[in-house]
């Protein structure tokens, strides 16, 4: 993909996406298309990434240049999106987060920081749990921290609640790449907020040929991973972790508005108290922006750091 294909005329300047390897994994099925970006120094510390629903791995970008090469970053894109668009199911929460542990077995990462956004943050979390002794401290992005489903809702309009219009983008289909960096830039999350990473992200999911471009994500996939995030073993997840965990939570939400996933009062009364999650504030942040803007990645990076330091310390 040449960077007229990916980077709009109007794009405030700024950072160029930071080039990574793209590698292949054996998971059950096929292969996972996992994105590392590789610190200098083969000593530095390795994060394991994971995206949210309807992402993919390029969702990191920011956070891999903010690492400064001080730390290997891996980010494998989930089981039917982007470049594993092609494997099949069983998807769902355990389904990632078993794909996860195949990831840091056959890259050979010894407990890996395991960081996870939105729906990543939930799979982290199992993940830590169904396989305890593979990964290290754990930070948690905005998610990873759920709430009983409202049991008068049907699971299409739990879907609709969780994640709302993106599940009406996985059924559209876009003349050209330019037309879906448009359907994109007015979203109010991102609206004055573009950046080369960002572009680069959303063009990653792009598949098809024009004028018939539409979304990598799987349908069946996107569906069975939300309603699987009312499960009672991923809601229990983050009271039985092994070890620490950091919860990362944005000040504003999905459409950039007010009320957020969390705030003081939803933290307290999720009854994080013994369950070693150390709730932190992102101040000036959206639910998206949190990983993919400048000052939210500063953030993560700085978190996984010494999240890294604190478990070799």
């Amino acid at each position: 993909m040449t960077t007229a294909d990916t980077e709009p005329a109007d794009t405030p300047t700024g950072p160029e996406p930071l080039p990574f390897e793209e590698l292949r994994v054996p998971v059950p099925g096929g292969d996972l298309a996992v994105l590392r970006w590789t610190a200098a120094d083969p000593g530095a510390p390795t994060v394991l990434a994971l995206h949210g629903i309807t992402a993919n791995g390029l969702s990191w970008g920011a956070v891999a240049r903010r690492l400064a090469r001080r730390a290997t970053l891996v980010a494998p894109d989930l089981r039917g999106r982007a470049g594993s668009a092609g494997l099949p199911g069983p998807y769902g929460i355990a389904a990632h987060a078993d794909d996860a542990a195949a990831v840091a077995e056959a890259l050979g990462l010894r407990r890996p920081v395991l960081a996870g956004h939105s729906m990543g943050a939930f799979t982290a979390s199992l993940a830590a749990v169904r396989h305890p002794g593979r990964f290290g401290p754990l930070l948690l992005v905005d998610g990873g921290v759920g709430f009983p489903a409202p049991t008068r809702l049907s699971p299409d309009e739990l879907m609709t609640a969780v994640i709302g219009p993106a599940m009406d983008r996985l059924s559209m289909v876009f003349p050209d790449r330019a037309a879906y960096r448009a359907f994109w830039r007015v979203h109010p999350a991102f609206a004055d907020r573009w950046t080369p990473e960002v572009d680069a992200y959303i063009q990653r999911d792009l598949v098809g040929e024009e004028p018939e471009l539409r979304s990598s994500c799987r349908l069946e996939a996107v569906r069975t991973d939300g309603v699987g995030l009312f499960d009672a073993d991923v809601l229990a997840a983050v009271r039985h972790l092994p070890g620490p965990a950091t919860l990362l939570w944005a000040d504003r939400g999905l459409m950039d508005e007010p009320q957020g996933l969390y705030d003081e009062e939803r933290l307290a009364r999720a009854g994080l108290d013994g369950t070693g999650v150390t709730p932190v504030r992102a101040a000036d942040t959206n639910h998206y922006t949190v990983l993919t803007g400048e000052e939210g990645a500063a953030l993560v990076a700085d978190l996984l750091l010494k999240a890294a330091a604190g478990a070799t310390g």
